[in-house]
């Protein structure tokens, strides 16, 4: 039970969805509390981190803008993520619960367990997200799409306030019928054939749906999460004889970029590749993942009530 049973539950989650929406998410939702316990391992379930959490809300936000998509590699890596916006609303909400309900929220760590190493998160957002309703599995290493809003990032917000959950999506974009008519050529989707570590593989079925997806994170972690290649760098440094060999690994103009990424202090930079994604028909075909479609929705909606509004006047 809440301890403040005079707010209503329902109106409760409209004001808390309506506040992520009015932030700047795509997406919010409620996932179902039980059902996280349950499937999240020990020492990484919600109520680990808040012992009386009664409700996890995930929101997402939209992913790279329509421009992005077609820039080289080396450019995208630098701004093709929107994760922080997320994190922003989420932590914002946590605020916006206790001063307005009088309940506590915490805001939700994206990071990495101290106890257990990079790999290992402190809390699934991909599976909060998942069982709130704002995406569904892919092919792409587990990736979350979305059927109108194609690829996004997540946050969650976790609460001592009861709210009613939503349920997962119904149907899984994922795969596209593009990605089935190549997969039945090829026998591989988009995704397995540019991703660039090659760590991708998969089966879909005579109905066109996932039928087995295979994911090797540690051959997408070598060559994308760089915080991994600093201390092999170092190590390399220190073990060797060869002062010119130590030089080219401390200060050759390759590992430079690594120096400056870690000096400007955004942890994204040093884990990017979004190349499954460039090449993928529902993270950039979805029809509102493309800002620019989201855009002209927007203001054909605005349209639409300034007219309403002039015949209400007249």
């Amino acid at each position: 039970m809440n301890s403040t049973p005079d707010i209503d539950p329902v109106a409760a989650k409209q004001a808390i969805l309506s506040y992520c929406l009015r932030k700047g998410a795509l997406v919010a939702g409620i996932a179902d509390l039980t059902t996280v316990e349950r499937i999240a391992p020990a020492g990484h379930r919600p109520s680990d981190l808040m012992p009386r959490v009664k409700s996890v809300i995930a929101v997402g936000v939209g992913g790279s803008t329509q421009g992005a998509w077609r820039v080289p590699a080396k450019a995208l890596s630098y701004f093709g993520s929107t994760e922080s916006r997320a994190y922003k609303i989420v932590y914002g909400l946590a605020f916006f619960i206790e001063q307005k309900f009088g309940v506590q929220a915490i805001y939700c760590p994206p990071d990495m367990d101290p106890e257990l190493g990079a790999r290992y998160p402190l809390q699934s957002l991909k599976l909060h997200a998942e069982l709130a309703g704002l995406g569904a599995r892919s092919l792409a290493g587990d990736i979350l799409l979305h059927p109108e809003y194609g690829y996004m990032y997540y946050a969650s917000c976790f609460t001592e306030l009861a709210l009613p959950p939503d349920k997962p999506l119904a149907e899984n974009p994922c795969p596209a019928p593009s990605c089935v008519s190549m997969f039945r050529r090829e026998a591989r989707t988009p995704c397995m054939k540019f991703c660039p570590a090659q760590c991708l593989s998969g089966e879909i079925d005579a109905a066109g749906k996932q039928a087995s997806m295979h994911y090797d994170m540690a051959a997408c972690a070598e060559l994308t999460q760089q915080f991994e290649t600093v201390p092999q760098v170092l190590r390399e440094a220190i073990a060797t004889d060869d002062p010119e060999e130590r030089e080219a690994l401390l200060l050759g103009e390759r590992n430079k970029v690594l120096w400056y990424r870690m000096s400007v202090g955004n942890g994204g930079l040093l884990a990017q590749c979004f190349e499954c994604m460039r090449v993928c028909p529902v993270a950039t075909n979805a029809p509102l993942a493309d800002p620019l479609k989201r855009g002209v929705a927007q203001r054909a909606e605005q349209s639409r009530k300034a007219q309403n509004d002039d015949a209400n006047a007249t």
